[in-house]
């Protein structure tokens, strides 16, 4: 079993939010790669579609998307959908890695699958289907990285929506989830659903028993069989519970809350750029049926050194050109202004602060009273990079 590498995601729900579902996820990927945020808006194809390593069957309509994942491949870390579903994904590593659940086998890579989740649903429950349908039908596996063929993993995820959310985790074509309806949940690099399952995929516990995962006796436990605990001990996701504790106190939990969470380094939630696996991107969305959804990303590395800026789907959503990359070996623009501003000390980091401060404030008081013409934040996004690009230059 290789040793755990990579990323939080969080949820939080009410009663602990007062306006909706809070989101969030840490993307720790390896050194050098670069996260870019891309707009995708809805398309109609009846041809196949195609991922980072395979074809799958054409989704005819899909729904506008904005993710934030690393440049070389297909698929995302994180993202959200013009429907307010929002998915992240977790690296896990299980003891099931034979023959059709061989992770370095090239199929569907969990960053597809979050894709093709989000392009493909219109609620959590939705999602969760598509991902595990196609989970079931192609399997996952493929190198994760594009410098390291041999890094290669299963996958969790935390799929969420205005009203609900749900924590998948699997093995190979083998799944469980579990579905969160208030409070909160964190998921990290280790199996976290024990005896409470509230979907599984068919036949689990009878292949449990045929690989010998599981004797048959007492309560079935995904954990346990798929890794050998019986609870999740890992010291960063137990850190991540207890943020979710301290932070959800007031019963008032909010974006900037979540920021707070994704910024903590003491707890290696957030990792530095000169880390093995820095923090290269992280996103916040508040997820909202009554007004409307708002998705934070910081489009660069270590979210401690970093702004979030915010994004909300309209009907003539326009994002800058500085957070895609030209190329799979050229980084977008706001990174690499971001990364020379960090080696020279960053002393815009304080204004651009305070920046973010304001941006939070004014938008919500904004939302609070917005119709059903949302116009006014076609380029909201897309401003936001552009001035954060000016105080670098």
């Amino acid at each position: 079993m290789e040793p755990a590498k990579s990323c939080d995601t969080f949820v939080v729900l009410p009663p602990l939010t007062k306006h909706g579902v809070v989101f969030g996820k840490n993307s720790d990927r390896p050194q050098g790669e670069v996260q870019e945020v891309v707009y995708i808006p809805p398309t109609s194809s009846s041809g196949p579609t195609k991922c980072t390593y395979i074809e799958i069957e054409p989704a005819g309509l899909t729904k506008a998307v904005i993710l934030s994942k690393p440049n070389w491949m297909w698929g995302a870390e994180m993202g959200a959908n013009e429907c307010g579903v929002a998915i992240g994904n977790e690296a896990i590593w299980t003891n099931d890695n034979d023959g059709d659940h061989d992770p370095h086998v090239k199929r569907l890579l969990g960053m597809d699958l979050v894709r093709l989740g989000l392009e493909r649903s219109s609620n959590a429950t939705e999602a969760l289907e598509v991902i595990t349908g196609l989970l079931e039908k192609y399997g996952q596996g493929g190198p994760c990285s594009k410098t390291d063929s041999g890094f290669a993993y299963h996958n969790s995820f935390l799929i969420a929506d205005p009203g609900t959310a749900w924590v998948l985790e699997t093995s190979g074509k083998h799944w469980a989830a579990v579905q969160v309806t208030g409070g909160y949940r964190n998921i990290s690099n280790v199996l976290t659903i024990t005896t409470t399952i509230d979907r599984k995929s068919e036949g689990l516990d009878d292949y449990a028993k045929s690989k010998g995962l599981w004797n048959g006796q007492g309560e079935f436990n995904f954990c346990e069989a798929f890794s050998g605990e019986k609870k999740p001990g890992d010291a960063r996701y137990t850190a991540g519970c207890e943020l979710l504790t301290k932070f959800t106190s007031s019963n008032n939990f909010k974006e900037t809350d979540m920021f707070s969470i994704l910024r903590d380094t003491q707890s290696g939630i957030c990792r530095a750029v000169d880390a093995p696996f820095p923090t290269q991107g992280s996103q916040v969305s508040v997820l909202s049926a009554t007004r409307p959804s708002v998705h934070w990303f910081t489009a660069t590395p270590d979210p401690s050194k970093s702004v979030f800026k915010p994004f909300i789907f309209t009907k003539n959503t326009a994002i800058s050109k500085h957070t895609k990359c030209p190329s799979a070996e050229e980084a977008h623009t706001l990174y690499a202004l971001h990364s020379a501003a960090m080696k020279k000390g960053n002393q815009v980091q304080e204004l651009l602060r305070n920046m973010e401060a304001e941006c939070v404030q004014e938008l919500n008081a904004v939302i609070e009273h917005v119709g059903e013409d949302l116009s006014e934040f076609d380029d909201l996004l897309k401003d936001c990079v552009e001035t954060e690009v000016k105080f670098y230059r």
